[in-house]
């Protein structure tokens, strides 16, 4: 009789940070081929972990996109909110406001790509209009600790309108034009 030897049970990796991988390789994706190349596949690829790792980590595309442009906004909200914190009057809260333009917003042509997709792909899905206006409320409530409700909305338009003219522009916003656009605005 011939003894049956036992299949050794196949071996779970651990891995508790793949999850974060994802959605950091989904950002790499993202900035590289845009919304519309973005996929499964690539994202996996990028994350170096098999394909089947996507479906059992998100139910779908979407949520993907969803967490990786949640990340990014949490990220360049961030920056926000720590310029603006550190501001202790309206002069500095001005200061504050065109170093986040000049150099922040401005600093980054990954995550001006990464906002651009955002912006394009938010205004078809409505999960990720969901994420722009999370991230526009953020803006304002740091802008509100040094300006009213009102100027606060519009100083947010305005910065997001400098960062894109500035970044799209084949004549881009000199720094010295931002300065004069938001202190004229602010003052």
């Amino acid at each position: 009789m011939t003894e049956r030897v036992p299949t050794p049970r196949r071996v779970r990796r651990h891995d508790p940070g793949r999850r974060d991988r994802l959605i950091d390789a989904a950002l790499v994706v993202l900035a590289e081929k845009g919304v519309a190349a973005t996929t499964h596949r690539e994202i996996a690829r990028v994350a170096d972990v098999p394909l089947g790792s996507m479906t059992y980590h998100f139910t779908s595309l979407d949520e993907v996109l969803t967490e990786a442009f949640t990340r990014h906004a949490g990220t360049v909200a961030a920056v926000f909110d720590e310029r603006l914190s550190a501001a202790t009057d309206r002069a500095s809260a001005i200061e504050a406001v065109i170093t986040l333009v000049r150099d922040d917003l401005l600093g980054s042509s990954t995550d001006l790509v990464l906002t651009v997709e955002l912006y394009v792909a938010a205004a078809r899905n409505p999960a990720l209009r969901a994420v722009t206006q999370a991230w526009m409320q953020r803006s304002r409530d740091a802008l509100e600790r040094h300006f009213d409700p009102t100027t606060a909305r519009e100083l947010d338009a305005l910065i997001e309108g400098l960062v894109l003219h500035s970044a799209l522009s084949t004549d881009p916003m000199t720094p010295a034009q931002i300065r004069h656009a938001v202190e004229r605005y602010a003052r």
